[in-house]
């Protein structure tokens, strides 16, 4: 697909979980991925936060050097969310098992009030338990998110959610099938993309909603060359 005119573009790619975003200006180029391509390539970013189990967790030196997908959303999210992580299970289960085990998938929480980390291991767990999921301050967070360009997490308004069932909603045509373990409350604004480092610590592409995981499946093995 055709690049960003900008890191700065990428943070416009923001949604509050209702089912929008901005889509990014884009630069005429050769196709090479299945994404949106950032120009300039960011590098890998570096920021420390607390994964499940309580440990500190450097994200620039425990993704190095290999294919990694950055995700910013939160637990409660109805839509968005859990369709990027099923779509990236998805994308692994297509490839071959040397490849698949090479990937990290890191979902750092735009909501440090709810998402705490036995919160975001049961969450996650829904689509694997090698997921790495990050929470702290909300301080922490959003230095995380500007770290790597993206715009923090706002809080937004109440989703609707279904009479009598105030953990379940109508689910938008495409969601992916979840759970939530908990009344949905508040929504929160964040960014809507999926950020695919290379093994040489490039951010050569991004996901928007509505890349498919037969995309995300076919860049795996330029992501993982060196």
């Amino acid at each position: 697909m055709r690049p960003l005119a900008g890191l700065v573009a990428l943070a416009l790619l923001t949604a509050g979980c209702a089912g929008t975003s901005e889509q990014p200006k884009a630069l005429p180029s050769n196709v090479a991925y299945h994404g949106v391509e950032p120009l300039p390539v960011p590098p890998r970013p570096s920021f420390v936060l607390t994964d499940t189990g309580g440990k500190r967790f450097d994200f620039g030196a425990e993704t190095k050097g290999r294919p990694t997908y950055l995700y910013f959303g939160y637990t409660h999210c109805p839509d968005e969310c859990p369709t990027a992580m099923a779509d990236i299970a998805a994308a692994l289960r297509k490839v071959k098992p040397d490849l698949r085990k090479q990937v990290r998938v890191v979902f750092v929480t735009t909501d440090a009030k709810r998402d705490t980390g036995p919160v975001l291991r049961q969450w996650l767990d829904q689509w694997s338990s090698s997921y790495v999921g990050l929470t702290g301050t909300q301080a922490e967070l959003d230095a995380a998110a500007r770290a790597s360009g993206v715009a923090p997490g706002e809080v937004g308004p109440d989703p609707s959610t279904v009479p009598g069932h105030p953990d379940q909603h109508v689910e938008q045509p495409g969601t992916a099938p979840h759970k939530h373990f908990g009344p949905l409350g508040y929504s929160v604004a964040h960014s809507a993309v999926i950020y695919a480092y290379d093994a040489s610590d490039r951010l050569p592409v991004v996901y928007p909603g509505g890349v498919t995981p037969a995309d995300i499946a076919a860049d795996l093995p330029v992501l993982a060359r060196t």
